[in-house]
């Protein structure tokens, strides 16, 4: 038998295998998803028996406005449980499961129908609540009528002592003053007795007195509205203090103290009588109001029985307001009030009364309901996870069945592996042996195997063929090494021509860019490989649980396809930069040196850039003095000018601008030489100034620059010119570089006159 039929043996076995695990774990796992979704829809059925038992909470809990969406609520809830327990049906694969759906669906009907009696109930009891609300209140609109009736009486009582307070002041002050004139006038009756003819001023004084006191009665008389006694009191005055007018006089005043005295007691007696009637008006008008108060307690702390459905609480509610009752029946107010106040506080206890009851009826409701929620959680509950353990069993059965298939084709596939294995590689051994002592002996003899009719036959016929064709070639080696020889000491000649300490100076600077710019690139495929052990991980883990479905099969193609990508691309971009770096390193290399004069050599270099410098519009100065001439590399120095300009042409004047351009050359003392090239463009920004010479670092990079441009002719003034370079730059001015280098390449190690004995670099 051939070896590839052998081979295909081995491959073919455990593909078989597979193929009938395959063909179980298809039937298993259609099983498992089968139960999975019974499992599926009981734990969804189970989700919705405890919406129904948190939505009846709700409509208990709830404000009478909000109970028909909780009801509304409730009945959604039910209608998704009754019909998740209908689909049920086609996943039972014992009668314990069936019957325990049964037991659920019949529970279920049942608390539907108590919650059914618990809403009818519900419904008459806010109903009755919304009574009693009215009923307390008309209670307060007729204590609060009561109470401003009495408030109006409280009122006109005082007033009325107000009013009879003010006469009884004057009827007071009347008497008074009636008093004082009378005793003015007998003082001066007694004066006029006594008095002797000729002495007046005694007479005149009483009579004052007599008069001043007429006058304070008279105002008297006025304030209390007696006008006409005032008036009268004028006509009698005149003779208080003879003795033909006294009689009348004393007769009138006397009848004006007897009246205004009479008057005072009658009025005092009165206002007295007035104060005991507002004390008790006043008493009646706080004990009115005391009613509305504790009729709003007591409809709060009703309120509070209701919510908290505590019917004993609402039975001792009923005995206070009695209590209550009897208050109103003894409060002496308006009969007509007062009986309306009656009759609602006793149809406010017969509608609480009943409210107590159907109370009562709930809560017996209530209980049964949670007894049968009870039941009614724990039969879902165990439906689930009665479900759910057949479809983990079936799972496990599904993960048992591919190890053990996994073993017995690992099992088929290893033995036979083995027995071809030993099939092919006896063999092959003896022909590698004939094969290594015909290669140490080419003049043995041919190797016998090559009569065989498989591979290993069409190997050894070939081997002769070597072994045949091998003095020949031998020759012919010999040969072909001696001209290799030859070659290889031509080149070794031309490489130590071309390796320059120049190069080798720069190499590091060079190696440091490479790393920097390549490290991107490298990173990111280290990631994304990284990326992909994950996925193979994952995949892997997936394949030992048993959980791996097709969808993780594409995803996970599909992110080591991405992956492959990203690495390829990455790669390659940094085998573009090694191949970049190693034409960088070999541009490095100049032509030779030789001495030239620099205005003519730099007149001819401007004359080739002159397309450049034309066709980016800007204007070109060059000073130069006649006399200087270099002895330097020309071919490094045509490199540091021309990318000078090319520079300043990409990035000192943006968006097409045009500018002007100066090439300034001037002679130092110490054989050295000066070039200044200056721009008036842009300038560069201070915070990229410290970075402008090294490699790979531009801000033009999405216009294709690779920040080289700089640090080749740093590497160049400093290396192979020996000289040294600054620069200096203002945004909005533009840019100088100062490049100064010596004349003669050859003098200066002997004159010494770099100040510093290195390279200086400014930014």
């Amino acid at each position: 038998m051939r070896i590839r039929y052998k081979v295909a043996l081995v491959g073919i076995i455990p593909i078989t295998v597979a193929a009938a695990i395959a063909l179980i774990a298809w039937l298993l796992l259609d099983q498992a998803e089968r139960a999975r979704g019974g499992a599926a829809l009981a734990g969804a059925a189970f989700r919705d028996l405890v919406e129904v038992v948190n939505a009846k909470e709700s409509y208990i809990r709830g404000q009478p406005a909000e109970r028909e969406r909780q009801a509304v609520r409730f009945d959604g809830a039910a209608g998704r449980a009754r019909t998740l327990l209908e689909e049920l049906d086609g996943y039972f694969g014992t009668e314990t499961q069936r019957s325990t759906a049964g037991d659920v669906s019949q529970t279920l009907e049942s608390y539907a129908r108590e919650m059914g009696q618990l809403r009818a109930l519900t419904e008459e009891s806010d109903r009755k609540v919304a009574e009693l609300n009215a009923r307390t209140a008309s209670l307060v609109i007729l204590t609060d009528r009561a109470r401003t009736r009495q408030h109006v009486s409280n009122t006109d009582i005082i007033a009325s002592i107000t009013a009879g307070d003010r006469r009884l002041r004057q009827a007071r002050d009347i008497v008074s003053v009636a008093h004082d004139l009378r005793a003015a006038a007998l003082e001066g009756r007694l004066v006029a007795a006594g008095e002797p003819k000729g002495a007046g001023d005694t007479s005149l004084l009483a009579e004052a007195r007599i008069r001043n006191a007429a006058e304070r009665l008279a105002e008297a008389l006025r304030a209390a509205g007696n006008t006409r006694a005032a008036d009268q009191l004028r006509e009698t005055v005149t003779g208080a203090a003879g003795r033909d007018g006294a009689r009348e006089f004393d007769d009138w005043l006397d009848r004006l103290i007897k009246v205004n005295a009479t008057e005072e007691r009658a009025l005092h007696d009165e206002v007295t009588q007035l104060l005991t009637y507002a004390v008790q008006a006043a008493e009646t008008e706080q004990a009115t109001q005391n009613i509305a108060i504790e009729m709003l307690e007591l409809e709060r702390l009703t309120t509070n029985a209701l919510a908290i459905r505590d019917a004993d609480a609402v039975a001792r509610m009923v005995g206070e307001s009695r209590l209550l009752e009897r208050t109103m029946s003894v409060l002496p107010i308006s009969p007509l009030i007062q009986t309306e106040m009656m009759d609602a506080m006793t149809q406010w206890q017969e509608r609480l009364s009943a409210t107590g009851e159907s109370l009562r009826e709930q809560n017996e409701i209530l209980s049964r309901m949670a007894a049968t929620a009870s039941v009614m959680t724990a039969r879902a509950s165990s439906l689930y996870e009665m479900l759910a353990s057949n479809a983990d069993r079936i799972g496990h059965l599904v993960r048992t069945t591919l190890v053990i298939g996994a073993a017995i084709g690992l099992l088929l596939g290893s033995l036979t592996a083995y027995v071809v294995a030993r099939s092919i590689t006896r063999p092959l051994r003896n022909l590698q042996h004939r094969m290594i002592g015909l290669a140490a002996n080419p003049a043995g003899s041919l190797i016998p195997e090559a009569d065989r009719r498989d591979e290993l036959g069409a190997m050894a016929r070939a081997a002769n063929v070597f072994v045949t064709e091998l003095s020949r070639r031998e020759r012919d080696l010999r040969s072909a090494k001696e001209r290799a020889d030859a070659a290889l000491a031509e080149l070794r000649d031309a490489q130590q021509s071309l390796i320059q300490a120049e190069k080798l100076a720069s190499l590091g600077q060079l190696v440091a860019g490479v790393a920097h710019e390549i490290n991107t690139p490298v990173g990111v495929a280290m990631t994304t490989s990284t990326a992909l052990e994950s996925e193979v991980e994952a995949l892997r883990q997936k394949l030992e649980t048993g959980r791996l479905m097709k969808s993780d099969m594409t995803r996970t193609v599909e992110r080591l396809s991405e992956g492959a990508r990203l690495t390829f691309v990455n790669l390659n971009r940094a085998a573009d930069l090694v191949y970049s770096f190693k034409q960088i390193a070999a541009d490095q290399a100049s032509g030779e040196r030789r001495r030239f004069e620099l205005k003519g050599w730099l007149h001819e270099l401007l004359t080739s850039l002159g397309p450049m410098l034309r066709r980016a519009g800007h204007e070109m100065r060059v000073e130069c003095p006649d006399d200087i001439t270099l002895d330097s590399y020309p071919g490094a120095l045509v490199q540091v000018i021309t990318n000078l300009i090319s520079n300043a042409r990409d990035h000192a004047f943006p968006d097409g601008r045009t500018g002007h351009l100066a090439l300034l050359v001037t002679r130092l003392r110490g054989g050295w030489v000066r070039i200044e090239f200056s721009d008036d463009g842009v300038g560069i920004a201070p915070e990229h100034m410290p970075k402008v010479f090294d490699p790979f670092y531009t801000t033009g990079r999405d216009r294709g620059s690779t920040g080289l441009g700089l640090h080749i002719i740093y590497n160049l003034v400093t290396g192979t010119l020996g000289g040294r370079i600054d620069m200096t730059s203002r945004c909005g001015v533009g840019t100088r570089v100062r490049i100064e280098i010596p004349a003669d390449l050859g003098s200066v190690g002997a004159e010494g006159a770099k100040p510093d004995g290195v390279a200086e670099h400014t930014t």
